[in-house]
């Protein structure tokens, strides 16, 4: 059973792989990023990227998007995954801005979790990314990671994990964290044919000495 110091010093050594990650969707204002995060919930961010572009520049604003045909909405958005569920989220969730926030995203996370297709996930990436308060959060590539690397146990929930990191790591490092650790499950330690021959952390992996040790024995 590993220290609380030393998880810290693992999870710092993993944050260094892709030290200078960043957000990865494109936006020009909060508004517009608190919808790219919403869309992006099981796809991907190169997806969204390529659809964003049209639907933003019809609907630049909360008051333009709360006004739109779900019809048009979903053409625009069509090549993503669940995108009938998100073209009716984003148009209540731009309604709700107009009507109980001015129009105006929140920098608060019970009222960011209370808008239409906003989960802790998307709220915790809004604050961290638009308003830079601490918050970390927490996706599929983070949740495997911090499995695969036996820093939480193998049936530990998303919010046990959030929990997990955020005690283990300095609140300052919350917002660059949560990219860093993307970016190593995106490119490195993927789902599926992870690149273990070029992982500095095999020893740590449970995914490691489960499957390809074992083939190396066998």
């Amino acid at each position: 059973m590993r220290s609380k110091e030393e998880n810290r010093k693992l999870i710092t050594a993993v944050s260094q792989v892709y030290k200078d990650a960043t957000v990865a969707l494109h936006y020009e204002t909060t508004f517009q990023l608190l919808i790219a995060v919403i869309l992006s919930a099981q796809t991907t961010d190169v997806a969204v990227n390529k659809a964003t572009p049209s639907l933003f520049a019809s609907y630049p604003t909360p008051e333009k998007l709360a006004n739109a045909s779900i019809e048009d909405v979903i053409s625009k958005i069509k090549t993503i995954g669940l995108y009938r569920n998100k073209a009716k989220n984003i148009i209540a969730c731009s309604q709700k801005l107009v009507e109980e926030f001015g129009g105006k995203v929140p920098a608060d996370r019970k009222q960011l979790m209370s808008l239409p297709g906003v989960g802790r996930k998307t709220a915790n990436v809004v604050l961290s990314v638009a308003f830079n308060i601490p918050a970390f959060a927490v996706d599929t590539h983070i949740q495997r990671i911090a499995k695969r690397l036996q820093i939480v146990p193998l049936d530990a929930s998303v919010d046990e994990v959030e929990k997990t990191i955020t005690s283990i790591m300095p609140k300052e490092t919350w917002n660059h964290l949560h990219h860093q650790l993307i970016y190593f499950g995106r490119y490195l330690c993927t789902a599926k044919k992870p690149k273990c021959d070029q992982c500095p952390f095999t020893k740590e992996c449970l995914y490691y000495e489960s499957e390809v040790a074992e083939k190396k024995e066998s």
